[in-house]
């Protein structure tokens, strides 16, 4: 029997066996294999380019070369004739075809393709601005305009020669030169700026595609010149904004200090001057300007042309500016006049009537400037010029809060770097 029982025991224990080991597991219990993730999908990024997405075709940039149409630019890229003139006419309302200037950048798109076609056309009217002709289906154009960019800078500089050299001594854009001149050019004379005089500014400079443009806006500014500080204020007075002292007085005068953005005195007013060309002593009764030919002239003050002539043996190309019952000015050895400019025009400050040249009695290029006080000649360096209206007692309480706001500004300007530390490239 024991035997017997002992055999049962076996049996059943070997069933008990079996079963643990054959019976299905648990899925939940299973411990979960780590997956090691290998493939990423790349998210790629779509650049545009006038609104197009540059990635999708070949690009040809290019400049408009002289006598280039924009028939013979697309000819070149496949088009036919009658596809300019097609193009063209859908232009007619957006942009005149024929204002293709030539030095002005454009692109061409063409496709991808085992033939490639031209798919558009841009053309940039200037550095903000452009045409899309798009060359596909219908044809249609449009225009856009680049993202635009204003760069808040300030620069504090000292003066060794020119403020032309200076900005460029402390890496600034040395148009902004031009800019200050323009503003501070009723009090401060350029041309006779003096070493140490130091300037400071605070301004904004516009940029697109993170190229600069030669555009500013004077946030600030102020200059030392022969003992006394000047300072611009921009300020907003009967809904025009200008530039004021400290004191609230207008920077802009009835007279230009000079009629050119400032180039170099070659000769200043004189009684008793030895002339170049005639070899003799006699007076000069004007200033002259050395500038390269072509650079623009303007008329120091308001007026009107009362004389426009040509001198073979004296002036050259002149021209005479009537600004009122007392001072008159004249312009000599112009290259070439302002077009429109004749007897009779109405000038306005600032506005260009003509070209430095060297015509008429000249050794080269300059602008031979007068001016006459009741008919008399004076030195232009000289001349009285009144300002414009001041800032009102009304509008002076907020004038006082901008004036005390730029004027801590100017003052928290750092100092420039070490000259030794300055790039001799800017010397």
């Amino acid at each position: 029997m024991n035997k017997k029982k002992q055999i049962i025991f076996s049996s059943l224990l070997g069933i008990v066996l079996l079963v643990v080991i054959f019976i299905p597991k648990n899925k939940e219990a299973e411990p979960l294999d780590e997956v090691e993730v290998t493939d990423s999908v790349e998210v790629k990024e779509i650049v545009y380019k006038y609104g197009i997405p540059v990635d999708d075709y070949d690009v040809d940039y290019g400049f408009v070369k002289r006598n280039q149409s924009l028939s013979t630019i697309l000819e070149k890229h496949g088009l036919s004739v009658r596809e300019v003139y097609l193009l063209g006419e859908k232009a007619k309302g957006v942009f005149d075809v024929r204002r293709i200037k030539s030095g002005q950048a454009y692109a061409v798109f063409s496709t991808r393709d085992s033939l490639p076609k031209t798919a558009f056309f841009v053309y940039e009217e200037d550095p903000r601005s452009y045409v899309v002709f798009d060359l596909q289906g219908d044809y249609k154009v449009t225009r856009g305009q680049n993202p635009v960019e204003w760069r808040r800078k300030e620069v504090k500089g000292i003066v060794e020669s020119s403020l032309w050299l200076a900005m460029q001594k402390y890496e600034t854009d040395p148009h902004l030169a031009v800019v200050l001149a323009n503003i501070f050019g009723w009090s401060i004379d350029f041309f006779g700026l003096q070493k140490q005089d130091e300037f400071r500014v605070v301004y904004e400079q516009e940029y697109v595609d993170g190229k600069s443009l030669l555009n500013f806006n004077v946030l600030g500014a102020s200059f030392r010149h022969a003992d006394s500080t000047y300072y611009a204020i921009p300020f907003v007075q009967d809904g025009e904004m200008l530039y004021y002292s400290e004191k609230g007085n207008s920077l802009e005068g009835a007279f230009l200090k000079a009629p050119l953005d400032f180039f170099r005195i070659s000769s200043r007013f004189s009684n008793s001057r030895f002339h170049p060309v005639l070899k003799k002593y006699r007076a000069h009764h004007g200033v002259d300007y050395a500038a390269p030919t072509g650079t623009p002239v303007y008329a120091i003050g308001s007026g009107k042309v009362i004389a426009k002539g040509y001198q073979a043996k004296g002036g050259g190309n002149y021209l005479k500016v009537k600004h009122n019952s007392v001072y008159t000015t004249v312009y000599m050895h112009l290259s070439r006049f302002a077009k429109g400019i004749k007897v009779g025009s109405a000038v306005k400050q600032k506005e260009v009537i003509g070209y430095v040249g060297a015509t008429g009695l000249a050794t080269g290029p300059h602008l031979d400037f007068r001016v006459y006080e009741n008919g008399r000649p004076i030195n232009p360096l000289t001349i009285k010029s009144q300002p414009k209206k001041p800032v009102s007692k009304d509008n002076m309480p907020q004038f006082m809060v901008v004036r005390d706001s730029v004027v801590r500004m100017l003052d928290q300007i750092s100092d420039p770097l070490p000259q030794d530390s300055i790039s001799p490239s800017f010397f």
